[in-house]
């Protein structure tokens, strides 16, 4: 007998409802005006909700950006890996799996990079935090399955090499001195560096 998912009840519709109009308004006012200058209060009067109800769902501003940036960025690794799906060359792939990613955290800069030290320094017990990292090693699995297909080395190798190749990406884009880079610049800067790990 197949197992057939109830529809949501009243409850679970007003949290899910709440919650997309917090990440709508947050999106909203984070694109506009960067992380920084938007105040939580912002966010819980465009999203039509008390402050405390906010909290609810994020617990900080920080928390807020996660929430919203989680969901560009597992876009961005979804095109990345449909993109090295058809790439042949491993060193291409990898980019192709890259560029993406670079793409997402670039659309604003100072969200991005800020995305980035909230992944670093945030709280771990955050669900959106864990979401995150939940990310992050995905995409060190694309890379890694990248690698496995063209034989770079066994299971392990591969994973460790895409560690680093995850470590150089995000360095790249976090580093100050790359703030005000193109995406085209940042994309070079990690490809010239991983050339040096994967062959092609």
């Amino acid at each position: 007998m197949p197992v057939t998912s109830q529809p949501l009840g009243r409850r679970e519709r007003n949290k899910q409802q709440k919650l997309d109009r917090i990440t709508a308004a947050a999106s909203e006012l984070f694109a506009e005006h960067g992380v920084e200058d938007v105040t939580t209060q912002q966010i819980a009067d465009k999203a039509d909700i008390g402050t405390g109800t906010l909290f609810l769902y994020a617990k900080t501003k920080g928390e807020l950006l996660l929430l919203v940036q989680n969901a560009h960025y597992a876009e961005a690794l979804e095109r990345g890996r449909a993109d090295a799906e058809t790439t042949p060359d491993a060193l291409d792939a990898v980019m192709a799996l890259v560029r993406p990613i670079v793409e997402c955290n670039r659309t604003q800069v100072d969200n991005g990079r800020t995305y980035l030290r909230e992944m670093v320094f945030g709280d771990p017990t955050e669900p959106h935090h864990t979401e995150a990292l939940s990310i992050v090693a995905q995409t060190e699995e694309a890379i890694a399955a990248v690698l496995g297909r063209d034989g770079l080395g066994g299971a392990g190798d591969a994973a460790t090499t895409a560690r680093i190749v995850s470590a150089i990406m995000f360095v790249s884009m976090a580093a100050t001195v790359n703030a005000a880079s193109s995406t085209d610049a940042i994309v070079q800067d990690i490809r010239s560096q991983v050339s040096l790990l994967v062959p092609h």
